[in-house]
C-alpha cells in the first residue's frame, strides 16, 4: 500500500512554532518514526506553504496512490480549491489536524476539506497521523 502525507503551510516549522500547541519534534523526525511504525507501507511525504502546489500534489498522487493523509493547516479553513481537489481525485483522503481545531478560534471550526474526506482526525498531536494511516489498513 502506498500513502502520501501532505502538509500545508507552516508545518515545516514543527518543533519551533508554538510547541505548546504543536509539540517540540520536527515533522521529519516524526516521519521517520511513522515509517518505522508501518514498515509494510510505502509512505511518502510532501510539504508546501503554497496553496497551488498542494493542489498540484493532490492531483498528481490522487489517482495512483492508495490514499492521502492531508493536513492542509490554515488552508483547511480558507481553500475551496483544495477542497475541490480532494473531491476530484479517486484516492481516499483523511483530513488530519495536530490540535483540536474546535477548541481554537472560531474560524478554525470550518473545513472546506471535510465534506470530501473519508474521515477527519484531530486533536491527538502527531499521533493523529498514526491514526490516519491506520484507517487505511
Amino acid at each position: 500500500m502506498k500513502l502520501m502525507i501532505i502538509n500545508g503551510p507552516n508545518l515545516n516549522l514543527l518543533g519551533k512554532r508554538e510547541p505548546e500547541v504543536y509539540g517540540s519534534i520536527t515533522f521529519e523526525a516524526y516521519f521517520s518514526q511513522l515509517q518505522s511504525n508501518f514498515p509494510d507501507l510505502e509512505l511518502d511525504y510532501y510539504q508546501s506553504n503554497i496553496e497551488g502546489e498542494l493542489i498540484d500534489k493532490i492531483q498528481e498522487v490522487g489517482f495512483t496512490y492508495d490514499g492521502i493523509v492531508l493536513n492542509a493547516a490554515s488552508y483547511t479553513h480558507t481553500s475551496v480549491g483544495i477542497g475541490d481537489a480532494v473531491k476530484a481525485v479517486s484516492a481516499p483522503v483523511v483530513e488530519v489536524h495536530i490540535s483540536n481545531t474546535h477548541k481554537r478560534e472560531d474560524f478554525r471550526h470550518v473545513s472546506y476539506i471535510s465534506s470530501g474526506a473519508k474521515g477527519v482526525i484531530l486533536g491527538f498531536g502527531l499521533q493523529s497521523y498514526d491514526l490516519a494511516v491506520q484507517s487505511f489498513l
